[in-house]
């Protein structure tokens, strides 16, 4: 089986950690964000600690991550709706999570599948292009191409699924020159047909 660990590339230890390191992920690489998370985490590990902090405390961490004011400012307002809200709990289901300030569908679903062990369709721009050219689907709307991959992986992981997905789009089925010939889907892929 191609990628048999089949597991998020961000690194984190907690859920709030999970739910940070994937906001922070938005235009940026899954490797920048690692990156800078070691020293955001050591200062500011936990909900508590983030949510005394202003956007101009956090955006020095964050600055190479792009859209960096916007984004510290999502991270002070993440952390202060769990401590207000969630009694400093990451919620468990989607409808809690995009409540959250800059958390989307991809998020909320990441924290779902990979925290929560729940069904989860992570629809990120590798797994989009992938289904499309694989057939699943003919859609880039990322909430249609999740609906549809959610009917469609009833009763599998589809958290693991997800991940290998993401995997394979970032090391054979690139965006910008997908290797066919070495591609281990080649016999199902609608691209080859």
């Amino acid at each position: 089986m191609a990628y048999p660990q089949a597991v998020c590339s961000l690194t984190y230890q907690t859920p709030f950690q999970l739910l940070i390191a994937t906001r922070l992920s938005a235009q940026c690489t899954d490797a920048r964000v690692n990156l800078v998370t070691p020293a955001l985490f050591s200062d500011y590990p936990d909900c508590y600690t983030m949510a005394k902090a202003t956007p101009q405390d956090i955006e020095p961490y964050i600055m190479t991550c792009g859209l960096f004011h916007s984004k510290a400012k999502d991270l002070c307002g993440i952390a202060r709706m769990l401590v207000e809200e969630f009694g400093g709990e990451v919620p468990d289901t989607i409808e809690a999570l995009v409540r959250l300030p800059g958390v989307g569908r991809k998020t909320a679903n990441l924290v779902c599948g990979d925290i929560y062990g729940k069904p989860a369709v992570v629809t990120d721009t590798h797994f989009i292009r992938l289904c499309n050219r694989m057939g699943f689907v003919k859609t880039t709307d990322p909430y249609k191409v999740e609906q549809k991959m959610r009917s469609l992986l009833k009763g599998m992981d589809s958290n693991a699924f997800c991940h290998r997905v993401v995997l394979h789009g970032r090391a054979v089925c690139t965006a910008r020159k997908p290797d066919c010939e070495s591609c281990c889907l080649h016999g199902i892929c609608q691209k080859r047909l």
